[in-house]
């Protein structure tokens, strides 16, 4: 579990170190402009005006409202279809926050002494005049630094458009408080939560699930038992066993066997020490941005994307039954010879057959971290345990503000499981035991490091999981389109890089996937291929590819914007 060399294909990348200087850009505290009474009612006013595109983006949402001012009784919650949305303030929609933005202005400094010696409290309306600084990911996932899709940044050379921060801490929750996991040796034998006893057992045991397929005795009696019961036989302490069960191999205590747990356990273990402490990475600037990766990569080989294009229908040939063409919402029709099409593009007659999962989601800005430490800047998962019999276990992530997807001094949550009920019924109970929902600023006590962080602003919304799903399961689906599947619940993106790769290798079975790109001094062109410069965009196969950014250029945004496209 030492720490490895960094591979070649990342080392042009700045992976962000734990500092106020990397995130100063973003806007101090002290920094935001003083308002009055007066002033903080013009603000949610202003916010009200600005956040109600949110209606249309959500449709069938509805929102409640804990309380229209410090001081006053909640207000009773409104029971919506799919989507709720929670905010501190009076005003319920917040467009702003969802959006994805380049801009990273400063304010201007407050000219009070108070603010400069007390951090003031965020407010809802801080939170709407900073809006742009939120880019809120409708999926929450982390890459494994020895996962699939790193790897295939990697190979393809796609990594060179983005920038990445480590998770830097696992956590669990247990009797009722949030602490955190030693994951290497070193914090193993540094922590203070373990006796020298429990360290010993710890790391005899993480040795093992490095080697258990050389030692199959050792675990093939326990093959048709859980996870959770073959801990039992292995002498652990009932922390241990927590420890194992909930933080490193992230499985379930009644679903999952011996060999799947072992194997988690192995996957995490080798993940350890690549790119830090943890074997988790985050985009800087969420989710969102591995795609904008991708699609610069395509723009280079001439790819054209035709955005904010909705597909309304896939056109079908009677006599060969293949899909020839689709019309977009401004009824242009595009060509093309094979379609890959996301589940939810096709029409209710094909999905007639479909069974649907469904993924519980909730997002929270919240104004402090579910665990204190001295470093502000930390980027943590924890997996809660069920809450009740019954209830899936919720992967929490918690994304500070050197991640770029929220404002400083403020964090953004994920919260994430199957689906049982709706979502909020799902995961109100598990922000109930971290996060304090009251509007009402509670009182200080002697010991701050008690106090839940406050839940500022909070969304809550299902999700269709259509992985998994057999292709024969799809009514009359032409041959030549293939569906991609939605977002899953896991952690990881290994069920869309395998699901890509296998639907690449249908189309194409003597193409490589994914292949390195040529440097750009090495692509030679025919001297008819060659076209006079021209001002406009030109569509044509002739055209020159660009040449691919130069390293740490920031951002994976740009991409090629085809408004109308000939069929």
């Amino acid at each position: 579990m030492a720490g490895l060399k960094e591979p070649p294909a990342l080392r042009g990348h700045r992976f962000l170190e734990d500092s106020a200087e990397d995130v100063e850009e973003a806007g101090a505290l002290s920094k935001l402009p003083v308002f009055g009474a007066a002033g903080a009612e013009g603000a949610a006013q202003e916010s009200e005006k600005e956040c109600t595109p949110m209606e249309s983006a959500l449709p069938g949402a509805e929102s409640w409202e804990p309380g229209k001012a410090a001081g006053s009784d909640p207000a009773s919650a409104t029971e919506g279809n799919d989507t709720e949305i929670t905010s501190e303030s009076g005003s319920s929609h917040n467009s702003a926050l969802g959006e994805s933005t380049l801009e990273l202005g400063k304010t201007e400094a407050a000219p009070s002494e108070t603010s400069a010696q007390e951090p003031k409290k965020i407010t809802y309306s801080q939170i709407v005049r900073e809006g742009r600084r939120f880019n809120i990911d409708l999926v929450s996932k982390l890459l494994f630094s020895r996962g699939l899709l790193i790897d295939l940044l990697i190979k393809s050379n796609v990594s060179r458009y983005a920038e990445f921060k480590n998770a830097t801490r696992i956590l669990a929750f247990r009797e009722g408080k949030v602490e955190q996991v030693p994951c290497s040796r070193a914090d193993v034998f540094n922590s203070r939560q373990l006796t020298m006893v429990e360290k010993r057992l710890l790391m005899k045991f993480l040795t093992f699930c490095l080697e258990y397929e050389q030692h199959p005795d050792e675990y093939q009696d326990y093959e048709s038992s859980t996870f959770a019961q073959f801990l039992r036989t292995r002498k652990l302490t009932p922390s241990l066993q927590h420890f194992i069960l909930h933080s490193i191999a992230m499985v379930s205590e009644t679903d999952c066997s011996t060999l799947e747990g072992l194997q988690a356990t192995k996957k995490f273990l080798q993940c350890l020490g690549r790119y830090g402490n943890t074997p988790f990475l985050f985009p800087l600037y969420g989710q969102g941005e591995i795609p904008q990766c991708f699609c610069r990569m395509c723009a280079v080989f001439g790819g054209i994307y035709c955005l904010r294009h909705s597909v309304q229908c896939l056109v079908v040939d009677k006599e060969t039954g293949r899909c020839k063409a689709i019309l977009d919402h401004f009824g242009q029709r595009i060509s093309a010879n094979y379609f890959v099409v996301e589940d939810s593009y096709l029409s209710e007659s094909t999905c007639k057959n479909v069974c649907y999962r469904q993924i519980s989601r909730a997002v929270l800005i919240t104004d402090q971290s579910i665990l204190k430490t001295d470093s502000e800047q930390q980027v943590s998962i924890l997996r809660m345990p069920p809450v009740d019999v019954g209830q899936p276990a919720v992967c929490v992530i918690e994304l500070c503000s050197s991640t770029m997807t929220c404002m400083k001094d403020t964090y953004l949550v994920h919260l994430t499981c199957p689906s049982t009920k709706t979502a909020r019924e799902d995961l109100e109970p598990v922000i109930q035991k971290l996060f304090n929902l009251n509007t009402e600023t509670e009182k200080e006590t002697e010991n701050e490091e008690l106090e839940k962080p406050r839940v500022l602003w909070a969304v809550y919304f299902n999700m269709r999981d259509s992985s998994g799903i057999d292709r024969n399961s799809y009514d009359s689906l032409p041959s030549n389109v293939y569906v991609c599947s939605g977002p899953d619940s896991a952690l990881g993106n290994d069920c869309a890089v395998k699901q890509a790769e296998t639907i690449f290798q249908e189309m194409f079975p003597t193409e490589e996937f994914c292949p390195p790109p040529p440097n750009p001094e090495d692509i030679i062109y025919e001297e008819d291929e060659l076209a006079p410069e021209d001002s406009g965009f030109n569509n044509s196969p002739e055209t020159k590819p660009e040449p691919a950014p130069e390293e740490g250029s920031g951002r994976g945004s740009t991409t090629v914007e085809q408004e109308h496209r000939e069929g």
